[in-house]
Formats: structure tokens, C-alpha cells, sequence
């Protein structure tokens, strides 16, 4: 008898499941119900603990979306982690994982919504360490330092609905909106959101967690884990209209965008320029959010997971056959050897940049023509606009670097598309990378949006991104490459390419004080002063006076008897005094 696999039965629990959650959104979306399950876990006396759960259009479509991504990572790993002697519990990781994200997703509860997302930050950490490494342990701990900092401000969050009835903020949110307490709780929870979300200052994590095995990458680093920020800002939108947060969350997604965009445009390392992407869309959807729109935000947020995921695991088949080597500069003609593999990653690759009538685009498009009608300042508009360009600049050159050309690894190699279990994980994504986009702007928007601008503005989104492939075929050219290695440009390369110095400013920059304090501490009191007054002092005189007494015995058999009278004389007094 032959024995399911736990990644063929994990697969087929989850496809099916997500298939249920989409089927029961689409009748939620169409009947605009939404249900509030409340569970009762403990009744004793007077005391409730009452678990709450909230099903509606969105909580049931990011639950099918996120069971059907996980779905295709765990078949895709039945073949990539085939070497793996643990494969059984990387795959109860990332069960785990899902699982965590699952109550992430229809809790209402700022408690329930804490324990998801401490088992998220808990559960990535130990996928982050997975291939245990030093760089592994170093990004692993970055992730969870970071991520520390959201699950205090939820914390703290936690603490302020102390003054409300229940911690139920669905609740309170639009009764409650203009109160100081309501608006303490959502500067916590925006908080939250950028630590989850790698907004800056907190960007230097995510392209460190790419030490993760490729299909953690594919779920958790594109998906699902960074969007829990944005989801949980959604849920949480009406605090950011017409607000100072959201002025202030707009400006700072708006910099993660660009920063991420440039910085992709000087990687070399696949999985951290797929990483990039990810941090850059992640600005698009925080920054449309905090305009408003959350809608929208929601509807990049879904688009974005489909194809990023597929990114992420043509990446791992590529990386998978180049014998685990990430360069792309020794990449070169994938598209001759590996042609399927080639034809999906360009699919998701055209998906990113927002190809028109595959999934990006219709998101992608929407929220530049909205961003066109809305009453945005000129800085935040170029933000957008460049940032765009750049995501199609930085897909170009990664696609002229790693698909055309010649092979620049060495001249015997494996490479072949024969991985047909990671094939068909790749197929099925592939599948709704080029249908998602249309069939959810359909779902969600009954009603066909009128954008009504004039022929230039409708035109901008396309020259922004025809000039920003351009310029990702010349800056793909090897010659431009060493110019910006030669010392006029190291100094602005090194900080471009570097996410602004974030990794080091994050690291070092946060440690070195505190470091330096406790080295001066260590070495003037605890081994400085308190040593010399202390044990050591003690230990010196110690040895000092049985010193003196040893001299004083060995030296004179009189000098000894005599000593030995005196303390006979003083004990004897002694004795007749009491």
C-alpha cells in the first residue's frame, strides 16, 4: 500500500479549504453579508471568556487566497526540500504558519489578533534559521528584533482599550474615532503595521529574511507574513482618513517605495531583488490605504500575492538548478535551458510592472489614476510615479541579466526544466497571475469605476513605465556597471544600493551606543572599583599579611615561641577578665 506524503496531504486539505473560503466569499460579496461568531471556551460563574470571530467578503477572500498560495508552496517543496532529511517539520512550520495567519485574519480581537501575530513572528523566525547558518541566525535575529518592537505597540494598544468595554475594536472604531484614546491606539497599531509591513525605519529586515529556504520566501516574504501589516491597517481604516497618521504613514510608504526601488536597481542577489519588489509594493498598498482607499488596498494586496509567490518560486527553481548559487551575474540564457520555467517567471515579472490584462495591472492602474484625481501634494506624487518606474527599470534589468545572453557559470551544468512537481505548483499560480487581476476587479467593484482625466494624465502611467524599461536594458550593459563602481559614483552607489544605509543604521547604529556604555561600565566598576574595594582588595591584603606571618615563622624558631607566649599571656587575661 502506498502512503500519502504529508506535503500531498497538506496540499489536498488546503486546496480544498480554499475553495470552500472563496466559494463562501463570493456569496458574502454578493448578499453583502457578514457574520460575528462569538464562541464561548469558558463559563465559570460570573466570569466569560468569549472567543469572537468576524467572517465577511474580505476576512473569507484573503483566507482562500493564502490557503491556495500555501497550497502550491507545500507541493512545490515535495521536490524542492526533497533533499531534506526534516522535511516533515519544515512542512509542520509552515502549517503552522498558515494557521497562525488564519486567526490573524478573522479576529476582531486585539487579543486573538496578538496571539496570530506573535505565532507569525515566532514561526518565521524558526523558518528565517531554518538552514542553520551564522548569516541565518543573524537575519533571524533581525526579523524578531524588528518584529518585537510591532508586538509592544499592540501591547500598549491592548492596554489603551482598557478604558473601552471589550477589546473588541470593531466595535469602537467609528463611534469612537475623534477620542485621544482612539487616537493613541491607532498611532500604535500603524505602528505595528510598519514593523509587519517593513516600513521605514524597519525596511533592513525583510531583505535579511531571505536567508529562508525559497518556498518560505514564496509564502511568507511576499504573501502573507508582510501583508498581515497592511490587512490589519485595513481593518483599521477609518482611523486614517482625514488624520495625521495617515499623512504620516503616506509619506513614509511613499520613501519605502522609492528606497526599495533603488535599491533593487543595484542588487545582484535574486532573491534579495524579489525581496525589494516586495518591500516596494508594500509601500504602494500602505500608501493608497492611507489616503483612503481601502479598497483598493486590499485588491493590490490579493493581485500582488499571486504573482509575487510565482516570482519567488520560478526564483527557487532557477536557484534549484544553478546548484543553489543566487548571482545573477553568472545567470545568462535561462530562457533556451529552462523555458517553462522562463515563460512563468516573465508572466509574473510583466505582472509586477503592471502589463495590461494581466493580474498588476488592473490594481496597479487604479490606484496611479486615483492617486491622479485625489488632492496629493507634488512630492508624493512623484513618489508614486517614480517608484512605479522604477519597479518596471529594476524587472527589465533583472530579466536582461538573468534571460538573455549566454550562460556565465560554468560551462558543464545541470540546468534543466524536468522539475515537473515544481512545475505544476508553478502552473496553477500561474493560472490566476494572469486571471486574478480581472476577476477580482470584477468581484470587488460591481460598479465599473469612471476615472475621468485628461489623455495625458491617462498616458503618464504608460511612459513612466516604457521609460523605466529603457532604462532597465541600459543599465543592464556590464560598461555601465563598472562606471558605477569606479569612485566618482561609489560613495552614491554604496547608498543607493545599500536601502540607504538602513541595514547598518538598524544594526550597528542602534547597538554601538549601548555597547560602548556597557564596555566602560564593565571595565570602571565591575572590573575597575568595585573589584579594587572589593573580592580582589580583600583577596591582595589576605595574601599579604599570611605572607608577612609565613617570613616571620620560617625565619626564627624564637621570634615563633615567642608570639606563641604572647597569645598564651593574651588568652590568659582574657579568660580572668571574664
Amino acid at each position: 500500500m502506498k502512503y500519502l506524503s504529508i506535503c500531498s496531504i497538506s496540499f489536498i486539505n488546503l486546496i480544498s479549504i480554499s475553495m470552500s473560503c472563496f466559494l463562501l466569499s463570493l456569496y458574502f460579496l454578493l448578499n453583502n453579508m457578514i457574520y460575528f461568531i462569538e464562541w464561548e471556551v469558558v463559563s465559570l460563574n460570573s466570569l466569560s471568556v468569549v472567543m469572537t470571530f468576524l467572517f465577511d467578503w474580505m476576512s473569507l477572500l484573503f483566507m482562500s487566497f493564502v490557503l491556495m498560495i500555501s497550497s502550491m508552496v507545500i507541493y512545490y517543496s515535495k521536490e524542492y526540500m526533497s533533499s531534506d532529511i526534516n522535511i516533515n517539520r519544515f512542512i509542520m512550520l509552515v502549517l503552522m504558519f498558515v494557521l497562525s495567519m488564519m486567526l490573524l485574519i478573522i479576529s476582531p480581537n486585539l487579543i486573538s489578533i496578538l496571539l496570530g501575530w506573535d505565532g507569525l513572528g515566532l514561526v518565521s523566525y524558526c523558518l528565517v534559521i531554518y538552514f542553520q547558518n551564522i548569516k541565518s541566525y543573524s537575519a533571524g535575529m533581525l526579523t524578531a528584533l524588528s518584529n518585537r518592537i510591532g508586538d509592544v505597540a499592540l501591547l500598549l494598544a491592548i492596554a489603551w482599550m482598557l478604558n473601552y468595554g471589550s477589546w473588541n475594536f470593531v466595535f469602537y472604531l467609528e463611534v469612537m474615532q475623534n477620542e485621544f484614546f482612539m487616537k493613541m491606539i491607532g498611532s500604535l497599531v500603524v505602528l505595528a503595521a510598519m514593523t509587519k509591513s517593513a516600513q521605514i525605519p524597519f525596511s533592513s529586515w525583510l531583505p535579511a529574511a531571505m536567508a529562508a529556504p525559497t518556498p518560505v520566501s514564496a509564502l511568507v516574504h511576499s504573501s502573507t507574513l508582510v501583508t498581515a501589516g497592511v490587512y490589519l491597517l485595513i481593518r483599521f481604516n477609518i482611523l486614517l482618513s482625514n488624520s495625521f497618521m495617515g499623512q504620516f504613514l503616506l509619506l513614509f510608504s511613499g520613501l519605502t517605495m522609492f528606497m526599495a526601488g533603488l535599491g533593487a536597481n543595484f542588487e545582484f542577489d535574486l532573491k534579495k531583488i524579489i525581496a525589494l519588489s516586495t518591500l516596494s509594493q508594500l509601500g504602494l498598498m500602505m500608501s493608497i490605504l492611507s489616503m483612503g482607499f481601502y479598497k483598493l488596498a486590499m485588491f493590490h494586496l490579493l493581485t500582488h500575492a499571486l504573482f509575487k509567490a510565482l516570482l519567488f518560486m520560478c526564483a527557487g527553481s532557477i536557484i534549484h538548478n544553478m546548484n543553489n548559487s543566487q548571482d545573477i551575474r553568472l545567470m545568462g540564457g535561462l530562457s533556451i535551458h529552462m523555458p517553462i520555467t522562463s515563460a512563468c517567471f516573465n508572466v509574473s515579472n510583466l505582472a509586477l510592472c503592471g502589463m495590461p490584462f494581466l493580474a498588476g495591472f488592473y490594481s496597479k492602474d487604479m490606484i496611479l489614476e486615483i492617486v491622479m484625481l485625489s488632492n496629493i501634494n507634488l512630492f508624493s506624487f512623484f513618489l508614486y510615479f517614480f517608484s512605479t518606474g522604477l519597479t518596471v527599470c529594476y524587472s527589465f534589468r533583472l530579466v536582461y541579466y538573468s534571460m538573455t545572453g549566454d550562460l556565465n557559470c560554468g560551462s558543464l551544468n545541470m540546468l534543466s526544466d524536468e522539475g515537473w512537481v515544481m512545475l505544476r505548483g508553478m502552473l496553477g499560480l500561474l493560472m490566476m497571475s494572469i486571471i486574478g487581476g480581472s476577476v477580482l476587479n470584477w468581484l470587488i467593484f460591481p460598479i465599473p469605476y469612471m476615472i475621468c482625466l485628461p489623455i495625458m494624465m491617462k498616458l503618464l502611467t504608460m511612459f513612466v513605465c516604457i521609460l523605466g524599461g529603457v532604462m532597465g536594458y541600459l543599465i543592464s550593459f556590464v560598461k555601465l556597471y563598472f562606471l558605477n563602481k569606479s569612485l566618482i559614483f561609489y560613495n552614491i552607489t554604496n547608498f543607493l544600493g545599500s536601502m540607504w544605509f538602513m541595514p547598518f543604521l538598524s544594526t550597528y547604529g542602534i547597538i554601538f551606543y549601548p555597547l560602548n556604555y556597557g564596555q566602560i561600565v564593565v571595565k570602571s566598576f565591575d572590573q575597575g572599583w568595585s573589584e579594587y574595594f572589593g573580592g580582589q582588595h580583600l583577596y591582595q591584603k589576605l595574601v599579604n599579611y599570611s605572607q608577612m606571618l609565613f617570613l616571620m615563622h620560617n625565619n626564627s624558631l624564637k621570634v615563633y615561641l615567642l608570639l606563641f607566649v604572647f597569645w598564651v599571656t593574651i588568652l590568659f587575661n582574657l579568660v580572668l577578665l571574664f
